[in-house]
C-alpha cells in the first residue's frame, strides 16, 4: 500500500531504475509513464488501464514484465495453491444466462440433484484426501425453502466442524434471502451464523449493467452484487472477487470493472484474492444458438496475459493475490500468468462441472504434486495455503518427496464422478430427490 512516505518514494524509484535496466523496449510515451507511475507505487486511473489493457507487440511486453516486478514486490517468489473439492449440487437452475452452459431447466432429463447426505459424503471424502475447504455453489432450483442453504451448512459442519465452506455465491445469497423473505444482511448473518466461511465472489461477470443485460437478462443485477459483497465485508465475510472477460465487452469495461472491484476494496478491505476467468464459447446457449451479435469466441492469448498484468497493475496496492485459472487456460498457459503477475495457482478442486460443462478441456482435478512441479519450472517456490491465504506448508525450490492423500488416490472418474456422470445418473434425477418448499397457506379471510 502506498505510505507516502519519501524514502519509501525513493526505494520505489531505485527498483523502478533496477527493473527497467533489464530490458530495452521502445515503448511509446504514454505506456511508459502509466507503467512508471505504476512501478513508482501508485494507482493508475481506469482510462490509464484501458490503454494498457489496449497495449501490443513491444508495450505489450512492457506490460507483463512491469507486472511481474509488481508481483515481485509484493509476494516475493512464493506461489500458493489450495487443496480443496468443488461440490456444485444441483445444476437446475430458474435462469437462464446465455453463457452459462453448465445449467438446466428443472424438467430436463439431465437435471440433476445431490441429496443432503451424498453432499456431506462428499465433503468428508475431500477431508480424508487432505481438503480443508469445500466451495459449495449450484444452480437455483425452483420454489426453494429458503432455509436449504443453512440447512446444507448445517449438515457439513456438524460432521466436519473444522472445514472451512466457502459457500455460496452472491446470485445464492439473493435467491435465499428472497426465498426467506428477509434482507441480504440478515440472510448473510444466518449463513455466517450456520458456519459459512467465505463467499465466492463469482456472479460479478462484467459489473456493468448494460453488458449483463445483454449476456444474462434477468441475472443478479450489478447494485445487487455490490450489496451482497459490500454487506458480507461489513459482517467480517471475505469474498473473493472475479471476472468474466472474453465475450462483448470492451477493454473499457474490463478497466472499469477492475477499477470498481479496487474501490470496494478501499472501502472493505473485504477481498481475499482476485480471480480473472476468461470466457469459455463452445457450449454456451448464446455461442451455440447465436443469440448475441458480436460475441467473441472467448479471449485470445494475449488478452489473456493483459487480463492477468493489468489487474495485477491496478490492484497490486490493495489485493495481494492474483490466481492463474489452470481450468480454463489449462496448465502451460497458467504457467506462464506466473511470469504476468500471478501469485497463486488455484485449487485441487476434485470435481470442476462449470467450466468442464460449457467446453473446458483441461481436466477438472489436479494433484498438488502436480502444481508444485508446474510451480517449479517457472522457477518460483510452492507453498500450501488456506482460504484466507494462511501458509499451511512450505516447500523449497527442489523437487519434495512429500506425498498427500490425493496424490495417491486413484484419479478417475469412476471414483470422484463428473458432471457428464452427474447428468446421466439415474440416482440423483432432480425430479426424484428434489422437494421444493411448500407453497405458503392461503389468508383466512375475516378476523
Amino acid at each position: 500500500m502506498v505510505t507516502g512516505d519519501d524514502n519509501q518514494t525513493t526505494d520505489n524509484r531505485q527498483q523502478t531504475t533496477e527493473a527497467w535496466s533489464r530490458v530495452s523496449l521502445p515503448v511509446e510515451r504514454e505506456i511508459a509513464r502509466i507503467l512508471d507511475r505504476a512501478l513508482d507505487g501508485e494507482d493508475i486511473s481506469v482510462d490509464e488501464g484501458t490503454a494498457l489493457f489496449d497495449a501490443q507487440g513491444p508495450a505489450l511486453s512492457a506490460v507483463i514484465l512491469t507486472a511481474d516486478e509488481l508481483r515481485r514486490r509484493t509476494s516475493g517468489e512464493v506461489v500458493t495453491y489450495v487443496i480443496n473439492r468443488n461440490i456444485n449440487f444441483t445444476n437446475v437452475c430458474i435462469k437462464h444466462c446465455g453463457f452459462c452452459a453448465f445449467s438446466r431447466d428443472h424438467r430436463e432429463e439431465a437435471g440433476y440433484f445431490l441429496p443432503m447426505e451424498e453432499v456431506v459424503r462428499r465433503a468428508q471424502e475431500a477431508w480424508d484426501l487432505g481438503a480443508r475447504e469445500i466451495c459449495v455453489q449450484a444452480g437455483l432450483p425452483p420454489k426453494m425453502d429458503g432455509d436449504y442453504y443453512l440447512d446444507l451448512t448445517r449438515a457439513i459442519k456438524k460432521q466436519l466442524p473444522e472445514m472451512h465452506i466457502h459457500g455460496f455465491s452472491p446470485e445464492e445469497v439473493l435467491y435465499g434471502a428472497v426465498r426467506s423473505r428477509c434482507s441480504i444482511e440478515e440472510y448473510l448473518r444466518a449463513l455466517k451464523d450456520a458456519g459459512v466461511g467465505s463467499l465466492p465472489g463469482t456472479s460479478a461477470e462484467i459489473l456493468d449493467q448494460e453488458i449483463r443485460d445483454v449476456i444474462s437478462a434477468g441475472r443478479i443485477t450489478k447494485a445487487q452484487w455490490i450489496e451482497v459483497i459490500t454487506t458480507a465485508h461489513r459482517l467480517g465475510i471475505r469474498t473473493t472477487s472475479t471476472i468474466m472477460y472474453g465475450h462483448v465487452e470492451t477493454t473499457r469495461h474490463r478497466a472499469a470493472h477492475v477499477g470498481l472491484l479496487r474501490d470496494i476494496q478501499r472501502e472493505t478491505g473485504g477481498f481475499t484474492e482476485f480471480v480473472p476467468l476468461s470466457f469459455i464459447a463452445s457450449e454456451s446457449p448464446m455461442h451455440r444458438k447465436g443469440l448475441v451479435p458480436g460475441l467473441k469466441p472467448g479471449a485470445t492469448g494475449a488478452e489473456v496475459m493483459k487480463m492477468y498484468a493489468v489487474s495485477r497493475i491496478m490492484l497490486n496496492n490493495w489485493i495481494p493475490n492474483l490466481q492463474a485459472s489452470w481450468v480454463k487456460e489449462g496448465p502451460k498457459l497458467a504457467q506462464m500468468a506466473l511470469n504476468a503477475g500471478c501469485n497463486d495457482f488455484m485449487g485441487t478442486l476434485i470435481n470442476e462441472s462449470i467450466s468442464t460443462s460449457a467446453g473446458a478441456i483441461y481436466g477438472q482435478r489436479m494433484a498438488p504434486r502436480e502444481m508444485r512441479e508446474l510451480i517449479r519450472e517457472m522457477g518460483r517456490i510452492p507453498a500450501e495455503r488456506n482460504t484466507l491465504y494462511g501458509i499451511t506448508r512450505r516447500f523449497g525450490p527442489e523437487p519434495d518427496d512429500h506425498y498427500d492423500a490425493l496424490d495417491l488416490a486413484d484419479g478417475t472418474d469412476e471414483r470422484f464422478g463428473s458432471y457428464a456422470q452427474l447428468t446421466q445418473a439415474p440416482e440423483f434425477r432432480f425430479a426424484d430427490h428434489y422437494r421444493p418448499a411448500p407453497a405458503p397457506a392461503p389468508a383466512r379471510a375475516g378476523g
